[in-house]
């Protein structure tokens, strides 16, 4: 399900993740000269089975979306069948998420828990030990680079895709293109990785063969992104920002097409695992 475009009313889900805010000027801070619209965050907790993992803040659409993203690419479940079922709960700035997994992946989950207790945290990304930083991942299989025209005029395709974005800012969007070079749908999030996992969860849910295409992300492009990509199965990645250098290793390490879109310059491939082009 892709998002409206600019001429269309704003969807009820979006109207519901902004909010608005008054503001003045430098010159005369006490008095109000005008109302914006800013984008909404609200927290949300995940549990599996009934056990509280972990508490995320994110924007207020989409959930199921990105529970079942964030479930499958921060390796809490190996495929789409462990999860049976995604309830989201409560309003205002408090959400919660209620996981039923497969024995199998909840079993994982729990030996994961009792592995990371103890350990220091590591300070990248709020994870708890360098196993979930740098973990191990299988590399993909080398799919075919993108045609460097699917990428003429991207950057007004992504706009009609960010609704939420055009009314209020502040968020990031991640976009799914198809084996043929149609963009196909697209999500948005305060954060980076929230609307990667969005976007990947929204795959899964609609059963999109993500296997032939590409994920775009308007953000900078760094390791995390690529541990979601390849966990994902998605060959391509290309951002509108530049990648780290250890993104590109790890792109090059795990036969991860990696393409970086500049504003006014044409797209630079950092990884080409597939080196025909189709």
């Amino acid at each position: 399900m892709t998002r409206a475009s600019a001429d269309t009313p704003i969807p009820a889900a979006i109207a519901h993740a902004q909010d608005q805010a008054r503001y003045s000027s430098l010159e005369n801070p006490g008095q109000s000269v005008g109302i914006s619209a800013l984008a909404a965050e609200v927290a949300l907790s995940i549990a599996y089975n009934g056990l509280s993992h972990s508490v995320m803040m994110v924007s207020p659409l989409d959930l199921e979306d990105f529970v079942v993203g964030f479930t499958l690419t921060a390796g809490l479940a190996e495929s789409p069948d462990d999860l049976y079922d995604v309830q989201i709960e409560g309003e205002g700035e408090a959400r919660r998420a209620e996981v039923n997994l497969s024995n199998r992946a909840f079993w994982q989950l729990k030996q994961q828990r009792r592995q990371l207790a103890g350990n220091s945290g590591c300070g990248l990304c709020g994870v708890e030990a360098l196993e979930q930083a740098l973990p191990e991942l299988e590399s993909l299989p080398a799919g075919s680079l993108p045609r460097a025209e699917w990428f003429e005029g991207l950057r007004q395709k992504i706009g009609d895709f960010q609704v939420l974005g055009r009314h209020c800012g502040a968020v990031h969007a991640a976009l799914f293109m198809d084996g043929d070079g149609t963009l196909r749908l697209g999500r948005e999030d305060i954060g980076r990785h929230n609307a990667l996992d969005k976007l990947i969860g929204a795959l899964v849910r609609q059963k999109i063969d993500a296997s032939a295409g590409v994920a775009i992300v308007t953000s900078r492009c760094s390791l995390e992104l690529i541990h979601k990509v390849v966990r994902a199965g998605i060959p391509t990645l290309a951002s509108l920002s530049a990648p780290t250098a250890l993104a590109v290793q790890w792109a090059q390490r795990h036969a991860l097409n990696l393409i970086h879109l500049p504003q006014h310059s044409p797209p630079r491939v950092y990884s080409a695992a597939g080196l025909a082009r189709r």
